[in-house]
């Protein structure tokens, strides 16, 4: 056997040719292949080629810094992107806004495993994930912007029950990356806080008669690698390129990490203990609703502050904490480093992560609030001149046996005094989330009436729930007036069964709230 071709990443640049489907891995800061898609960029800005892309990619990748997905964001260069999230590439979702790149936003999840169902040539991906939401063809079929006008996503009658086809595309390269490549080409993901998606998209660009070129830290001897370990086999790739180590960061801007990787484990007393705040008194309340031997999601931002309680209470290990990068047990990281778990005890393959997902494997599922409607409507994705994407919100939500929105009750320069037993609003933030209607449908009340789904909907001052007959208020903070602090600020007049009842003044005070117990 030959060994694998070594090339640079200026070279793996020069093989993508006009046109063509590129896919790359890689989620949020993690497991970019970044020495690649930094050397596609810089031959376009150069020399004007390769032009008229379509850019793929499930999760999201990058840091708001130009890093990650962002190096596609040019007029020309790149045509059509397909991708669960754009929070991360503000400048792709500013191109795509301005009418300069085609763009759809469709659910994480689902088009990790479209990966997979490319790569058996199947027809695509047929699932009720979507339905009623902002992806559904009946509304807006994930579509972006003016320019963007092909249906890639279809309703279809399966059994006499509807279902989305999510339509599969070749996809004629992708760039990976890995921990270690052996001589011949096999590539571990060992030092990668998952595994993701690699082996799905390698099979995929393979079986499209495309080119898989893998970015790794080193290249090792045949033969040393553990054959467990392997995740893409040799006769998937193309070429091999050995990364510099700024582009091969575990994660952006943090250094390995081994307890990310199950190869030590620490202390979770040792992480940090956030101060009582308006987003810990959130993350508290739902903390409340936690219950023994469930399986947990946690989004991120607010919903981050429930493992931190927990664990401040002493029920981390009441629960199982999952995150859809693939990552189950331990206790799940933020910002960059979101899609990671701090001591892991497993670690799937993100479309794995997700089948089981949507299929109600999760029993608990706490995600942010952005907007929420007075059908009990959810948006999270879209807000005026920017694009936030779905991510796995939609995979999460809508299949969950309960969920969860957790947030402030009002957004921009919230100033609140939290102390014995109590909340009093300094400052109001200058914008409304309960709305008369969302700008756009990332969660429908309306699919969870029918599958009669329990919602709850938790903010620092009031929690409400979802009904059949709409949206009702439940519970209101001690310190707090219904009508000026909470009636007057929403579009909408919730539902009520008399007076709301008042919040546990435990999560106001700043000592443990005895959970445990």
């Amino acid at each position: 056997m030959k060994n694998m071709m070594v090339i640079t990443a200026e070279q793996a640049a020069s093989l993508v040719e006009d046109g063509q489907t590129v896919a790359s891995s890689g989620f949020v800061g993690s497991a970019c292949p970044e020495s690649l898609t930094k050397a596609l960029e810089k031959r376009f800005l150069e020399t004007g080629s390769p032009k008229n892309l379509t850019y793929f990619y499930a999760a999201a990748q990058g840091n708001r810094d130009g890093r990650g997905a962002d190096h596609f964001a040019h007029k020309g260069m790149t045509k059509r992107v397909i991708a669960g999230h754009y929070n991360t590439a503000p400048s792709l979702g500013k191109c795509i806004l301005n009418n300069e790149i085609e763009g759809y936003n469709l659910p994480q999840g689902t088009l990790s495993q479209l990966c997979r169902d490319i790569a058996a040539h199947k027809v695509g991906t047929i699932t009720h994930v979507g339905l009623n939401t902002f992806v559904d063809p009946r509304k807006q079929g994930g579509k972006l912007n003016e320019i963007t006008t092909e249906d890639i996503v279809e309703v279809v009658d399966i059994l006499g029950e509807e279902r989305l086809l999510y339509k599969s595309f070749p996809i004629h390269i992708v760039f990976l990356r890995g921990s270690y490549a052996d001589e011949l080409g096999n590539v571990t993901v060992e030092r990668e806080v998952g595994t993701h998606e690699v082996t799905a998209l390698a099979q995929a660009a393979k079986n499209s008669g495309g080119k898989v070129i893998v970015q790794v830290e080193r290249i090792v001897k045949a033969g040393t690698l553990d054959p467990r370990l392997v995740k893409i086999p040799r006769i998937y790739v193309d070429a091999l390129v050995i990364s510099e180590p700024y582009d091969h960061q575990q994660c952006f801007d943090h250094e390995f990490d081994p307890s990310l990787t199950g190869e030590i484990k620490v202390p979770v007393d040792s992480l940090e203990i956030p101060p009582l705040s308006a987003k810990k008194v959130i993350g508290r309340r739902a903390a409340m609703e936690l219950t023994e031997n469930t399986v947990v999601n946690l989004g991120i931002g607010i919903p981050e502050y429930i493992s931190c309680v927990a664990n401040e209470e002493g029920i981390g290990d009441y629960m199982t904490l999952t995150v859809e990068a693939g990552p189950i047990g331990g206790v799940p990281c933020g910002g960059s480093q979101f899609g990671a778990s701090v001591n892991p005890e497993c670690i799937l393959c993100q479309h794995e992560q997700f089948d089981f997902y949507d299929g109600g494997g999760v029993d608990l599922a706490f995600l942010g609030l952005a907007q929420a409607d007075k059908e009990g409507n959810i948006n999270v994705s879209k807000f005026g001149p920017r694009i936030a994407g779905c991510g796995g919100f939609i995979n999460i939500t809508q299949n969950a046996k309960r969920v969860f929105y957790c947030g402030t009750f009002t957004a921009g320069g919230l100033i609140t005094d939290i102390r014995d037993g109590k909340i009093t609003i300094i400052e109001e933030g200058r914008e409304k989330k309960f709305i008369e209607e969302v700008e756009q449908i990332t969660f429908s009340g309306e699919y969870a009436a029918k599958i009669g789904q329990p919602v709850m909907y938790i903010t620092e001052r009031a929690v409400f729930e979802l009904r059949k007959d709409g949206v009702y208020l439940t519970e209101i903070a001690p310190g707090i007036d219904l009508q000026t602090q909470i009636l007057d600020l929403m579009d909408f007049t919730p539902k009520m069964d008399g007076a709301p009842k008042l919040m546990d003044a435990r999560i106001f005070c700043d000592e443990l709230m005895g959970l445990k117990k």
